[in-house]
């Protein structure tokens, strides 16, 4: 049985900011302890696939993880629209599209789904997460204790 929350956070732990998604989630559910293990369920993985679209399956709410070059730093949380987008029909697409195909699948809505990008700024293949990018990751696992534990917090 799926917990209501799903965090989801995908990225190449080698290839520096990167990271952030996979780190997110790591440190998240570390920092959240087996007192939420009930109500939300933690994955990570490489890039988002079509198949992702099971694991919004009987969800409340989930949120989306990923590092950015274009998002404001330190991040930014926004809702998220299932839709077709240019990534529908690649190898890795977009958590927009990820609804998109839970939408085609089991014709009704997806649940509500946030983004949380987190600004990185270096993606070399072999390279560590930045001294700033791990901050922003800090600031970031701040807002997702407070997502976790108020549901008004979360978009």
């Amino acid at each position: 049985m799926s917990a209501p929350l799903l965090v989801f956070g995908w990225g190449n732990l080698s290839r520096g900011d990167d990271a952030l998604g996979a780190l997110f989630v790591q440190q998240l559910s570390t920092l959240s302890g087996a007192a939420t293990g009930i109500r939300v369920d933690f994955l990570e993985d490489y890039q988002l696939q079509i198949e992702h679209a099971l694991d919004l399956v009987s969800r409340e709410h989930v949120l989306f993880v990923d590092a950015s070059l274009s998002c404001a730093a330190p991040f930014e949380a926004t809702s998220l629209r299932a839709s077709r987008d240019a990534s529908f029909t690649t190898h890795a697409i977009s958590p927009a599209s990820v609804m998109q195909v839970y939408r085609e699948l089991y014709r009704a809505e997806p649940p509500p789904c946030t983004l949380l990008a987190i600004r990185g700024m270096r993606f070399e293949l072999g390279e560590p997460p930045g001294r700033e990018a791990l901050e922003h990751l800090a600031q970031a696992l701040a807002w997702g204790q407070g997502w976790l534990t108020a549901p008004g917090s979360r978009q």
